[in-house]
């Protein structure tokens, strides 16, 4: 009786080449049981339905779902646990993995040594690690939908992605959120993080330890920080949107020999928190609408900072350092008020932040009423004639009196 059922609900087709076969998975079938008979280079398709099931996958397979059916771990172990190289698993909802963080649980682990393992076009949810990757190389993780446990506290969820000891992955086109951080990356190299949509986590992607990376067209919002980017070197973080977060928009610490170019922080706590940096190229950003533009500390320096554009923050740089910090011009800051006599586009009078002016309404913040005012702009005047009353800080000898991006505006009311 049981082979006549195992017969009925799974069908086996050559298909070329020669030597692989495509099984059919009917609701009510064996999932686990074709999966094992199933020989490497096979595809395993799986018909729309609920499949109560945790999978071991020990040799190259693809397992692909037909109309999305549902593959339920039951809140045991691992869902889906991949063990083999050359492994592909698409178009399936892989959901309720066990919760124990001691054991790391996962919808789908991705043990040492499974190389090339390949998971798009999945819908992760209810797990505790939406997918775990260590110790496996050239995995490409593409247009998945993560969702976490999002009816617990963010300390007790795991992470939407997370990578450990990695090499060449690629993590396209996916939406992550309500998980503790959305990519947790460490001790991975040369990887490309582009297109990921990361919302409602602690961190948008908490990354440590790992270079020659690049991170492009991301958007990263309403998680408590953005994109953190902590004792890393090599990195191209270029044209990503990060914005609404309660602390940092992007957060670099301990990062050297890296480009930081073209990005929107907008409306966060700090757009930049620049900690221990060296080395680095910040160019071309737009930094509109945050608390604090840029907080800068920590003997961040030696750096190419140029054409960034400062657009309505409350203060747009904080510095905390014992020396002037000379930035490399072309920059706009939208609260300078020097002059232009020559008109080629540059202030004639350097741009400084923590002057007087800026002490005082970080102090007041009723004084930007009066930012305008001939008495402000003399007291400004008075404190670069009288070094006595300054303070260590960031220098813009050539600032820029126009943005060179034109829509500041419209991420100021997105934010708002």
């Amino acid at each position: 009786m049981k082979l006549l059922r195992a017969l009925a609900c799974t069908v086996a087709l050559a298909t070329a080449p020669a030597w692989a076969a495509t099984w059919r998975v009917a609701p009510g079938g064996d999932l686990a049981g074709t999966v094992a008979r199933a020989a490497a280079g096979d595809v395993v398709e799986i018909e729309r339905g609920r499949y109560e099931t945790q999978l071991v996958i020990d040799k190259p397979l693809t397992l692909r779902g037909i109309n999305r059916p549902t593959i339920s771990g039951g809140q045991r172990g691992d869902v889906i646990r991949i063990r083999a190289t050359d492994v592909t698993i698409e178009g399936l909802i892989v959901r309720d993995s066990g919760h124990s963080l001691v054991d790391q649980q996962a919808g789908i682990y991705v043990q040492p040594g499974a190389h090339r393992a390949v998971i798009r076009r999945c819908d992760l949810t209810y797990n505790l690690f939406g997918l775990w990757i260590e110790k496996a190389n050239d995995v490409r993780v593409e247009d998945n939908v993560i969702t976490g446990l999002r009816d617990l506290n963010s300390a007790q969820r795991g992470n939407g992605v997370q990578l450990y000891n990695t090499l060449r992955a690629r993590i396209v086109g996916n939406q992550i959120s309500f998980v503790r951080d959305a990519l947790y990356v460490d001790v991975s190299h040369d990887a490309v993080f582009r297109g990921n949509r990361l919302h409602h986590s602690r961190y948008g992607t908490h990354y440590m330890n790992s270079y020659r990376n690049l991170w492009e067209d991301n958007d990263s919002w309403a998680n408590r920080g953005g994109l953190a980017l902590m004792e890393v070197r090599d990195q191209v973080v270029r044209r990503n949107r990060t914005w609404g977060n309660s602390d940092h928009g992007i957060m670099l610490r301990t990062l050297q020999d890296s480009v930081i170019e073209d990005n929107v922080v907008a409306g966060n706590e700090r757009g930049f928190f620049i900690y221990d940096v060296e080395y680095a190229t910040l160019r071309g950003n737009l930094i509109v609408g945050n608390a604090v533009g840029v907080h800068l500390a920590a003997g961040s320096t030696r750096n190419t900072v140029e054409h960034n554009d400062f657009i309505a923050n409350r203060e747009a740089v904080r510095y905390v350092g014992g020396r002037d910090e000379h930035w490399n011009g072309g920059n706009y800051f939208s609260t300078y008020l020097g002059w232009d006599r020559d008109g080629d586009g540059v202030g004639d009078v350097p741009y400084e932040a923590n002057d007087v002016v800026d002490r005082l309404q970080n102090r007041h913040p009723a004084l930007r009423l009066l930012m305008g005012s001939p008495a402000v702009q003399a007291l400004r005047l008075l404190a670069q004639q009288f070094p006595v009353l300054r303070v260590p800080s960031v220098v813009d000898d050539r600032p820029a009196m126009k943005p060179g991006h034109t829509n500041g505006s419209e991420w100021i009311e997105r934010t708002r």
